[in-house]
């Protein structure tokens, strides 16, 4: 039996939409906890946060809700949903419908980013924040990495061909790892296809807004991390991150000094966040929102 149940939510333009919903326990001790929900990269679903969703549930509720054509939720009839707005929009109605007033977000890379643009829209109900390597500005080498490997489509005969691949394209990120920890990440990122290959587990379509991003010149989004001031926050980042530079991170402690920073050595883009610095991190934040 699986520690989550698989529930769904449908989006204000008709998009049914997945989400894994761990509980909590059964008799919790002490003053309600405040909920949790977890928002994935921009290439990943739920199953990006089977690691530490399991451990934040041993005292409260934790959401992990999968973007439009992730995971299980359906793929959008029209591409241009694909955007970070549509993203917030989508897990408001998934908060209306789990009657959720205020919860708390952790954010990996582009969940990161909906974090901080919640910030702006509902800043009452957002009770404290995790950013996963992730930040107001983003850098222009990284970006065109991401860029490069979204919707490519490629799919595999077995996993360990599937984890062979990621360690050749995420190696970087994650230096000296053993082949366990690869077919691990490929279960979390692919799926078996219906024609019996591995796949990535996400629609290629939601590459096509992307393709004219320009990486040199990205919005101001500085307002968005100021908007989180006044509540508990950690930064994680990796010290090897191409996408989320030291120097970033260094001016969001200037312009909100109160938050806490956790620097993960020989990890890169993105922290799987079951680090043990990691775990320990996120743990004080929730004793401090609660």
């Amino acid at each position: 039996m699986s520690d989550y149940e698989d529930r769904f939510w449908t989006s204000r333009d008709g998009v049914k939409l997945h989400f894994r919903d761990y509980a909590g326990p059964d008799a919790p001790e002490g003053p309600p906890r405040l909920p949790v929900v977890c928002l994935p990269g921009l290439t990943r679903n739920a199953r990006d946060f089977e690691l530490l969703a399991p451990h934040m549930a041993r005292s409260r509720r934790v959401l992990c809700p999968e973007m439009r054509g992730r995971g299980d939720s359906e793929y959008a009839k029209d591409s241009a949903s694909y955007n970070p707005v549509q993203y917030g929009e989508d897990l408001l109605v998934l908060l209306e419908q789990e009657g959720i007033d205020r919860f708390v977000a952790v954010g990996t890379s582009l969940g990161g980013m909906m974090t901080m643009g919640l910030a702006l829209s509902i800043p009452d109900r957002i009770a404290a924040a995790v950013l996963n390597d992730v930040g107001p500005v983003l850098e222009p080498d990284g970006l065109r990495r991401i860029l490069d490997y979204v919707g490519q489509g490629r799919n595999f005969a077995t996993w360990v061909h599937a984890a062979r691949a990621i360690e050749g394209t995420q190696g970087d990120a994650h230096p000296g790892q053993p082949l366990d920890f690869w077919i691990g990440r490929a279960k979390r990122l692919m799926t078996l296809g219906s024609n019996g290959r591995i796949v990535f587990d996400y629609d290629m379509k939601i590459a096509e807004p992307l393709a004219t991003m320009d990486v040199e010149n990205q919005p101001e989004l500085w307002p968005a991390w100021e908007a989180l001031a006044g509540r508990p926050l950690l930064v994680v980042r990796g010290a090897l991150s191409d996408l989320f530079s030291a120097q970033t991170l260094k001016e969001m402690l200037v312009r909100v000094p109160e938050a806490e920073a956790v620097t993960l050595s020989d990890v890169g883009h993105a922290p799987t966040l079951d680090e043990p610095e990691a775990v320990a991190a996120i743990d004080r934040l929730l004793d401090r929102a609660d």
